[in-house]
Order: structure tokens, then sequence, then C-alpha cells
């Protein structure tokens, strides 16, 4: 009886297990669901860059302003928040170095910061210089006693009114004056504001202006106008040296001004005319994900349609040199976005999907393994009960008492107890009950039959 007792305890402890790795298994594939849905909340999230651009009032900043607000109302998977540069772009730039900004626009003039890796031309400016038309002009062209400028290398000794909100384009004169080897002492330099080129010309506090802005803003277009007489025209000088000036300074591009740019009726200018530019970037930090800044390149791209209606200047975003040889090196990302490498959710997470599923699938092989042990040691312990069954029979035709008989009877009830259990527990296959009722059904008729014939016995004594 205590064997049949420990094969009991030991079939429902298998069974316990098994339910128990059942429940495992499920409590398994739940957490992976949940860790699923968690990293595509995750990966799905808006991420917010801070991007620095500036000045106040400047172009660049009504540009990105005109995106960001895109981007937050096609909720976009990144968006953005400006910092305000007061000095312009070199403050920019610095901010991306000291790593309180994600993204920047700068000047490829002033320098790309070094933790700083472009994303996308924001657009061309170029440099133009002119000289008013002066209403007191003698016909023979001179002016108060000085001779009319039409050449760069006639500044020298002049006053020369810069147009700018920060002294950015200083610098820009600067060069201009070396290449042509004019003493910078030699030229008075006068920073005007756009709104203040008007009266500085009327007032004759300048003699030339230079300009650097985009051909097709209205800051150049201002300027000509204010610089212009009625049907007098200014004159452009053309920076002829323009080529030279690219070979030395890389940030710098050789320009032509196509005749008739800025109108024509008379045509400004007359004819052609060399001259210099640069480029405005944005650009992201290195350390940025290259997922991340390749899904911006795609969103600032697709932006331009929707915006350039309003702002025509962001139909003008071009797409850097991704050449390793590159003067401004394209951030990798955006190198991946704009040579069509960009990898797919597959692509990104291939490794971890496979791992996973190897992962997955040897666990399941292992719980496969283990409940097959089990219901290995399961079916045993039903393979003895039954086999205890049939002894019982066997034992109750030979019987020679009562009391022999109600012991076996005794412990064919207790298998009986054991397997409703079992049954409870869902750890008896339908075969093998089948097999044990028909067991249970024999030993119970052997002892009913010999309790009956030792009966009749009884009652012939």
């Amino acid at each position: 009886m205590k064997k049949l007792e420990t094969d009991g305890s030991v079939d429902r402890r298998a069974a316990r297990i098994l339910q128990g790795w059942r429940l495992l298994a499920i409590a398994g594939v739940l957490l992976l669901a949940g860790i699923g849905a968690a990293l595509a909340y995750f990966l799905y999230q808006p991420t917010t860059w801070t991007i620095a651009v500036g000045p106040a009032g400047g172009d660049n900043l009504r540009l990105v302003q005109a995106l960001a607000q895109h981007l937050a109302r096609e909720r976009a998977s990144i968006r953005l928040r400006i910092i305000v540069s007061a000095d312009g772009p070199s403050e920019s730039a610095a901010a991306v170095d000291r790593g309180t900004a994600d993204l920047a626009v700068v000047r490829g003039d002033l320098g790309i910061p070094k933790n700083g890796q472009a994303v996308a031309i924001l657009r061309h400016n170029l440099v133009v210089l002119i000289v008013p038309a002066a209403a007191t002009a003698s016909k023979d062209g001179k002016k108060a006693g000085r001779a009319k400028i039409e050449k760069v290398a006639q500044l020298a000794g002049r006053r020369v009114g810069i147009v700018t909100r920060t002294d950015a384009n200083v610098e820009i004169l600067n060069v201009v004056l070396r290449q042509y080897e004019i003493p910078a002492d030699k030229v008075q330099i006068v920073t005007l504001l756009p709104q203040e080129v008007a009266a500085a010309i009327r007032d004759g506090k300048v003699d030339a202006i230079l300009v650097a802005a985009s051909l097709t803003g209205r800051v150049i277009a201002d300027v000509v106008a204010a610089a212009s007489n009625g049907k007098e025209v200014p004159t452009f000088l053309a920076i002829d040296q323009a080529d030279a000036l690219e070979k030395r300074f890389p940030a710098f591009e050789s320009v032509e001004i196509p005749a008739g740019t800025f109108g024509a009726a008379p045509p400004k200018p007359a004819e052609s005319i060399e001259t210099i530019g640069f480029m405005h970037y944005i650009v992201a930090h290195r350390n940025l994900s290259e997922d991340k800044v390749a899904d911006f390149a795609r969103l600032l791209f697709g932006a331009r349609q929707a915006l350039t209606a309003d702002l025509p200047a962001l139909d003008k975003f071009e797409t850097p040199s991704t050449d390793k040889d590159a003067a401004v090196p394209a951030h990798p990302g955006a190198a991946a976005y704009i040579d069509g490498d960009q990898k797919t959710f597959f692509d990104r997470y291939n490794d971890m999907l496979y791992w996973g599923i190897i992962l997955v699938s040897f666990c399941g092989s292992a719980a496969a393994g283990l409940a097959g042990y089990l219901r290995t040691n399961t079916r045993a312990a039903r393979v003895k009960l039954i086999e205890r069954l049939i002894e019982l029979m066997h034992t109750a035709r030979a019987a020679e008492s009562q009391q022999a008989l109600d012991e076996l009877q005794s412990e064919a009830d207790q298998i009986v107890t054991m397997t409703i259990r079992d049954v409870q527990s869902h750890a008896v296959e339908e075969r093998a009950l089948a097999a044990f009722t028909l067991a249970l059904d024999q030993a119970r008729l052997a002892i009913a039959d010999r309790r009956s014939m030792l009966g009749n016995e009884h009652a012939r004594a």
C-alpha cells in the first residue's frame, strides 16, 4: 500500500510540474509580447531635438520655425525645439560643439563645428558688391572730385557699408581685400541693418555696399532698389578673382550672376559678373543616431513641397556631398538616406530578431522535452496503477476471507481517489483513462464475485 501511495504522489507531482511549465510558457509568451509592444511604443515615440539658429529676425530662423511647425502639425517622428542664437551662425556652431544643441544652422564660411556633420544644404548665399547710383554724379562720371568705383581694387580709401545683423559679413570683406592686396585699414567699414541701407545711401554715408544673401531673397532685391536712382542703375563690382578665392578658401564657391538678374529695364547688372558665395548648412551632432538622422533627412526634404508656397526659399534645399573627401562631411545617417541605403526595421533589428527567435525556439524545445519527460513518467505511473488493478483482480479470485477482500476493495478505492484527482488536474489522457476504467471494472467485478462465492460457502457450512 505504501508503494501505491508513493507512485500516486509522484504522478500528481509530475502533473503539477507539467502544469507549472505550461503556465510558465504562457507567461513567457505574454512577456515577449509585452516587450515587443513596449519596444514598438518606444520606437514610435517622437524624438525632440534642439536646433540652434539665428540671429533673431533672420531668414534662417523663419525657415526653421516653419519647418518645426510643419513637423509638429504632421506628428512626425522628429520634433524641433528652437534655440535662438543672438550672435548668429557662429554661436549656433558653438552650441553643437558644447553639446547644448543637437542640430544647428551654420555658415560654411564661418566654419563647421568640430562635432557637426551636414544633413542638408539650407541655401546658397551670394556676395554682391554694389556702388549706388548717385544723383549728384557729374557727366564725366566723377563724384565729389573722386573717381567712380568700377573695380574692387578701387575700394581703397572708401567707405563700404556691410549689410548684416551680426559681424559675420565683415570677415567676407576682409577676405576679398586680402585677395586684392588692399590693406584692411585703408577701407572704412560701416555696418548696416537691412532697413538702414536706404538712409545711408541717401545721406552719403557709404561709397559701396556689400550684401551677402540668397539670390532670390528680399535682402539683395531691397539693397539694389535702394541703390538705384530713377533710370540710373547701380554699379555691380565683379570679384573677378573668385576662382582663386575658391581655391584658397574652400568654404567659398565661385558664382556667376547673370545679366538682368535684378531687373531688365534697364538690366541689373548690365552684364554677367563673377562673385563668390557660400552655403548655409543644417548640421547634426556626430553622436546622434544614424537611423534618427536618416529619418530627419527624409522628413526635411519631404517638407519642401508642403512649405514652398509660403517660403519659396525652402525649395532651395539641397543634399550635401556624400563623398568621403567632401569639404563638409555628411552625417552617416543623412548619407544613408541620400544614397538610398537607409535601413528598414528588419535591417536595424535583424540580429535582435534572429537571436530572439533562436532563444524562443530553444526555450520551446526545452519545455517540450521536459513535458515529454514528465509525460513519460506519468504514463509509467499510470501503467503501474493499471497493472496493480489487474493484480487485485487475480488476488481477489483467490482470496480466502471477506477481510482480504475488504483490503483489496480499500486499495481499489484509493486508486480511484488518486485517479479522480489526476483527472481534475488534466493529467490523464483519454486512452489511459479508458484502459484504467476497464481494469477497475474487472477488479471490482472479481472482488464482488469472490465475495458472493465466499458468502455462499459460509451459508452451506
